[in-house]
C-alpha cells in the first residue's frame, strides 16, 4: 500500500451498486487509493472488472480467497484503512454491522477496524425498508459509536415507488470522504 490515503469502499446489493463506479472513479481522481470490496449480492449487480481497472486495485469479492499475503486480507485491510465507505449500503449491511456479524468480507474488515478510524455509510434502499423500525435502530446504534451517515437521498426508486431511499449524488460522497479525510 502507497503513502496516500486508502479508502476501503463496500459495495453492497442495490440496484445503485452501478454508481460505486464512478465513485471509484472520482476519488482514484482525488488522489486516493480505493481498495473495493464487492458482496456477493453486490457482484449480482457489478463485476468486479470496472472497479479494478479504475482503482488499479484487486478487488475482494471472497473472505477466503488469500493470494498476496500470509496475513489475512480483510485485517491487512482494516489496518491499512484510512476510512472505511460503504456505497451503497444496504438495510443488511447495516444491521450487520450494528449487531457485529462478520460472515463475509466486507463484514469482516468492518469488525476488524481500528477504534478511531472513520466509518461512512451512505444507504440506499427501499423507503419503507429505510423507514422500518429494525432499520432506524441499527443505524441509531451505528451512529451512536460514531458512524456517519451520508444520504439516503429523495427521488424515483428502482423499485417504481417515488421517495426516501437512492443513494446520495457520488460527488457529494466523495466530497464527504475528502472533508473527512482532512
Amino acid at each position: 500500500m502507497s503513502q496516500r490515503k486508502n479508502i476501503v469502499l463496500g459495495v453492497t446489493g442495490s440496484i445503485a451498486a452501478h454508481r460505486a463506479v464512478d465513485l471509484v472513479s472520482l476519488l482514484t481522481k482525488a488522489g486516493y487509493d480505493v481498495h473495493v470490496v464487492l458482496t456477493a449480492a453486490a457482484r449480482q449487480f457489478v463485476t468486479p472488472l470496472p472497479f479494478q481497472s479504475l482503482s488499479r486495485q484487486p478487488v475482494v469479492t471472497d473472505l477466503f480467497a488469500e493470494v498476496e499475503s500470509w496475513q489475512p486480507g480483510h485485517i491487512r485491510l482494516a489496518d491499512a484503512a484510512d476510512l472505511l465507505l460503504i456505497a451503497p449500503a444496504t438495510a443488511n449491511i447495516i444491521a450487520k454491522l450494528a449487531h457485529g456479524l462478520a460472515d463475509d468480507a466486507l463484514s469482516c474488515i468492518a469488525l476488524a477496524l481500528p477504534p478511531k478510524t472513520p466509518v461512512l455509510i451512505a444507504p440506499a434502499m427501499n423507503g419503507k425498508m429505510w423507514l422500518h423500525p429494525a432499520t432506524r435502530q441499527n443505524v441509531a446504534t451505528l451512529k451512536s459509536r460514531g458512524v456517519k451517515f451520508i444520504g439516503p437521498d429523495k427521488g424515483m426508486l428502482a423499485c417504481g415507488y417515488e421517495g426516501l431511499g437512492r443513494l446520495w449524488p457520488v460527488e457529494d460522497i466523495a466530497r464527504r470522504v475528502q472533508k473527512l479525510l482532512r
